[in-house]
């Protein structure tokens, strides 16, 4: 029988949303009652479906997560678009595997730590907005990406990437943090990509084509 624990504590609200959202959500409520008092109804509609497609955009649920101590867990929701070993990159040394996945404007954006260590090295790369779900966007888009060094002296990166229409890569982490598996750290917002790269060695748990949700859903298992 699987176990599962909390990594944060749950929130007390029916339907919590995202810090970063409240800008957003504000700013879009605020144009949309201006629009009221002024009278223009067909644009009043229009902007209270955008003010509610931006609390759908920036909800943020809780999440159990597998208790096992070798489980590798999603940093994203999404549709895992590639699952395959590299032989170089940019973030850890020699061949490694590389998971990439997709997130849509539909999916959370919530980002959460695939597996407990701290934190080595976080590296930031200005870039371009590539459509996510392509493989050029690994390279050439705007991303951030954490090195982790977990207890038992293994590396692991995990890459946040700006989409298409992804104008802003919240990462709230700094070296020497010590992570807990599956506790949120950042999100990107409107539509993006997580690579993450792990040690050969991991023994997989999904394949090109999976949908995944992040804290959940199990990419792999460290040997």
């Amino acid at each position: 029988m699987k176990t599962f624990e909390w990594s944060d504590q749950p929130q007390q609200t029916a339907y919590p949303v995202a810090k970063a959202g409240y800008p957003f959500i504000f700013t879009a409520a605020l144009t949309t009652l201006v629009l009221a008092m002024v009278g223009f109804k067909w644009l009043v509609l229009i902007g209270i479906f955008i003010t509610l497609f931006i609390c759908f955009f920036f909800r943020d649920p809780d999440r159990v997560i597998p208790a096992d101590e070798n489980a590798v867990v999603s940093p994203a929701d999404g549709k895992v678009v590639f699952a395959d070993f590299v032989e170089k990159n940019d973030f850890l040394e020699g061949r490694a595997m590389k998971i990439s996945i997709f997130m849509s404007v539909f999916n959370v954006h919530i980002n959460r730590v695939p597996h407990e260590g701290v934190v080595k090295d976080i590296r930031y790369f200005p870039g371009k907005f590539f459509n996510a779900s392509l493989d050029k966007a690994s390279k050439d888009n705007e991303h951030n990406a954490i090195i982790v060094e977990t207890e038992g002296n293994i590396h692991y990166a995990c890459v946040q990437i700006a989409g298409l229409i992804a104008r802003r890569i919240i990462c709230g982490l700094t070296k020497g943090n010590v992570l807990r598996k599956g506790q949120r750290y950042g999100l990107i917002c409107f539509g993006s990509r997580l690579d993450v790269y792990l040690p050969e060695t991991i023994q997989m748990n999904i394949s090109v084509g999976d949908v995944v949700k992040s804290g959940t859903s199990i990419l792999g298992f460290m040997k």
